[in-house]
């Protein structure tokens, strides 16, 4: 009795940090309920053959779709694409989400316009994104193939080559995330004190050495935020790709995520897909223990 009492006694008049669990107790009942329980669902369901179409129950094979999916040539072309898409889509969107947000950042009369117009391509869902991209390299109607013949050119299958089409989906994913980089880099900049360029103004500084010694500097942990979640979702790549190319030519442009969506929607295969999840899932962790990384190193250098 002492005990409950003296429990309830804390819950009466908490201290701080028992007020702190009080107040943490829901974000990690629903963090446990949205994240953890699904992961760990997922990690438990890749240990069983679980095939849908079969009209068996689940059976117990231990790390054996592990050892398949190390095996299994299309994972890695997936794998690889989706690296491929990462390494060329998030430094452009960068550079092309920094210039916008430079623009963005200007002083102009009217701001709202142009930052309105930053938001446009973020606010399209990413599956009509697709379908507005697909229509541009269309081989016989599309905007890129009707401004290449007015210079001289013939029209091309954008879509039909491998080399092409996977320019064409980077050029989209480009176009659609940068604008999400821009919005991130806008408000860094909006942080940075005018009295900095001012003081920098004031000791012969050009406009580039401003950018270089204060802008860049003052923006990189908005920087490595943006990376973060860019690189994230890049790494889930699905919908552009899909609605664009379905993966083709061949397999040519198919990512991670469409193989997984691939193996467990069409091949009913619920336990190797989520095998294949876990891999995404552990490629995803990887890479942002990178960056977290980088961001402690700076901090305490």
């Amino acid at each position: 009795m002492g005990t409950v009492s003296s429990w309830f006694e804390r819950l009466r008049d908490p201290s701080e940090k028992t007020l702190g669990v009080i107040l943490l107790a829901p974000a990690f009942a629903l963090l446990a309920l949205i994240v953890v329980y699904p992961i760990g669902k997922l990690f438990y369901n890749s240990f069983f053959d679980m095939r849908l179409s079969g009209g068996q129950g689940a059976k117990w094979i231990g790390w054996q779709n592990y050892a398949d999916m190390i095996k299994d040539s299309a994972f890695w072309d997936a794998t690889w694409n989706t690296v491929l898409i990462t390494l060329v889509t998030v430094p452009g969107a960068l550079l092309v989400g920094l210039g916008l947000a430079l623009l963005a950042n200007l002083p102009f009369k009217r701001q709202w316009p142009v930052r309105l117009a930053l938001l446009l391509p973020w606010a399209l869902p990413l599956a009509f994104a697709g379908l507005i991209w697909a229509w541009f390299f269309h081989t016989e109607y599309g905007f890129i193939n009707d401004v290449w013949m007015r210079f001289g050119g013939e029209p091309r299958m954008w879509l039909l080559s491998p080399v092409s089409a996977f320019t064409a989906i980077c050029i989209a994913i480009i176009w659609k995330s940068s604008s999400f980089m821009a919005l991130i880099l806008l408000a860094g900049l909006q942080m940075i004190p005018k009295s900095l360029y001012e003081a920098a103004e004031v000791d012969g500084a050009s406009r580039w050495q401003q950018f270089w010694q204060i802008t860049i500097p003052m923006l990189m942990p908005s920087i490595v935020v943006a990376l973060i979640f860019r690189t994230i979702t890049a790494l889930q790549t699905f919908d552009i790709p899909y609605t664009m190319t379905k993966g083709g030519p061949g397999n040519a442009t198919e990512t991670l995520a469409m193989y997984i969506h691939k193996t467990t929607i069409d091949y009913l295969d619920v336990g190797f897909g989520s095998t294949l999840a876990v891999g995404m899932f552990v490629l995803s962790l990887i890479l942002t223990a990178v960056y977290l990384r980088h961001i402690s190193r700076q901090e305490s250098a």
